[in-house]
C-alpha cells in the first residue's frame, strides 16, 4: 500500500533553515514522483516544489526558487525538502504527496511542472498528514 509520511518541522528563526522528510513505503519510488505542498491558515494548499522519480528531475514554485531543494536517498526511501533563508510567510503546514507516473511520460516539460503542483493531480489516499513550519523570532 502506498504510504508516505512527513516529518521535520519546527520553529525556526526568519533566515534560518529545515529539512523535512518525506519517509516512503509500499511503492518503488523510482516510478512515482513526490510533490511536496504546504497549507498556510486560511490558504489555499500551494504546491512548491516537485521531484519525479523516472529520471530524478525536480521542479519548484517561484516562491521558493532558490531556497528549497528537493533530494532523494535511496537507501531510506526518503525524499528531502531542504529549505534554506526561511521567511515569515513560509510558515504553513507542509504536506507531501506521491502519484504513480512511470506510464505518463507523454506530458510535455511545461505541462508536467503544472500537473506535478496541482494538489488535484494525486489521489486523496497518497498524502501525508503533514508537519507544522513555523517561522518566527
Amino acid at each position: 500500500q502506498v504510504h508516505v509520511v512527513e516529518s521535520g518541522g519546527g520553529l525556526v528563526q526568519p533566515g534560518g533553515s529545515l529539512r523535512l522528510s518525506c519517509v516512503t513505503s509500499g511503492f518503488k519510488l523510482d516510478y512515482y514522483n513526490i510533490g511536496w505542498f504546504r497549507q498556510a491558515p486560511g490558504e489555499e494548499r500551494e504546491g512548491i516544489a516537485c521531484f519525479r522519480g523516472t529520471d530524478g528531475s525536480t521542479y519548484y514554485s517561484d516562491s521558493v526558487t532558490g531556497r528549497f531543494t528537493v533530494s532523494r536517498d535511496n537507501a531510506e526511501n526518503t525524499v528531502y525538502l531542504q529549505m534554506d533563508s526561511l521567511k515569515p510567510e513560509d510558515t504553513a503546514v507542509y504536506y507531501c504527496a506521491t502519484r504513480y507516473v512511470a506510464s505518463e511520460g507523454f506530458w510535455s516539460e511545461t505541462t508536467y511542472r503544472g500537473l506535478c503542483k496541482n494538489p488535484n493531480y494525486y489521489a486523496t489516499e497518497n498524502w501525508g498528514k503533514g508537519t507544522q513550519v513555523t517561522v518566527s523570532s
